[in-house]
């Protein structure tokens, strides 16, 4: 789904760095933190949901998506996009919704991301917003090419030039940023999971975790810090840890995006 311009930015980057609502039953956790769920999607023969953790006083501590064990088999030999809200107890959080993509064949740059795996878009902006980077529109070009200021860019993060920005948009998801420090090197790197951060029209949009299909049959636990910007576009509660893991108990995957910190927009 992605264009094959991304291709482009990879190279750049390398360069310079040689739909569905609702909410189930919350369900309670330690210390009187209670995780609610968004409703569930058909994914391959499981499902998949979003959820929403907050402590005792009621303020949010993470959000992620649960998929089971299952919805990694039968899964199609096209791309599939799911459009999944987050329930309503992530409305302190800079989240809006999610979406979850599966490509098969992986997306360009091929040599990097050729694998069969999953793009998850966190979006801090709305679903109308996201559907609404449309190529079509008169404006694209000028809204792709309108970066950040630098200081609400995540450390090692690296964004194209504004007028290269503009070429290298992904329609109905933006513009995407590379951590320099991934080691992103066509012929060496060998893609499992990693992070991606991107924009679109000034403002910080998505964070995106992106894992292979074989990663997570190997039942992955990972925990690592989310990389922060030196100021915030928004008041609202942040991750600062990003994990992956396996939940024996319930038979599914579980991707946070946790220890959220409250940032003031500055």
């Amino acid at each position: 789904m992605r264009d094959h311009r991304l291709r482009c930015a990879v190279g750049l980057i390398l360069a310079v760095c040689v739909t569905v609502a609702g909410c189930s039953a919350a369900a309670a956790g330690p210390e009187g933190s209670r995780t609610s769920f968004g409703a569930s999607e058909s994914v391959g023969e499981g499902a998949v949901r979003t959820y929403t953790t907050v402590d005792a006083r009621g303020e949010p501590t993470g959000v992620g998506i649960r998929m089971s064990a299952t919805a990694l088999d039968g899964l199609p030999d096209t791309g599939e996009k799911f459009m999944l809200d987050l329930p309503e107890q992530a409305s302190a959080t800079v989240f809006d919704h999610v979406m979850l993509n599966w490509n098969p064949h992986g997306h360009e740059p091929e040599i990097l991301f050729g694998k069969p795996h999953f793009d998850m878009h966190f979006y801090m902006t709305d679903m109308s917003s996201t559907m609404g980077i449309d190529p079509a529109a008169s404006d694209y070009a000028a809204r792709a090419a309108h970066l950040p200021d630098a200081k609400y860019i995540p450390r090692d993060y690296i964004t194209p030039p504004g007028p290269l920005a503009s070429e290298l948009a992904v329609p109905f998801m933006g513009v995407h940023w590379m951590d320099a420090t991934a080691g992103m090197i066509p012929g060496v790197y060998d893609f499992t999971q990693t992070f991606i951060n991107g924009s679109w029209d000034g403002n910080y949009t998505f964070m995106e975790p992106m894992m292979t299909r074989a990663w997570l049959l190997t039942k992955p636990a990972i925990r690592e810090s989310a990389k922060q910007p030196q100021a915030y576009q928004h008041t609202a509660y942040y991750p600062t840890v990003y994990s992956v893991r396996f939940d024996y108990a319930t038979g599914e995957y579980d991707i946070s995006l946790a220890e959220m910190i409250l940032r003031q927009k500055s």
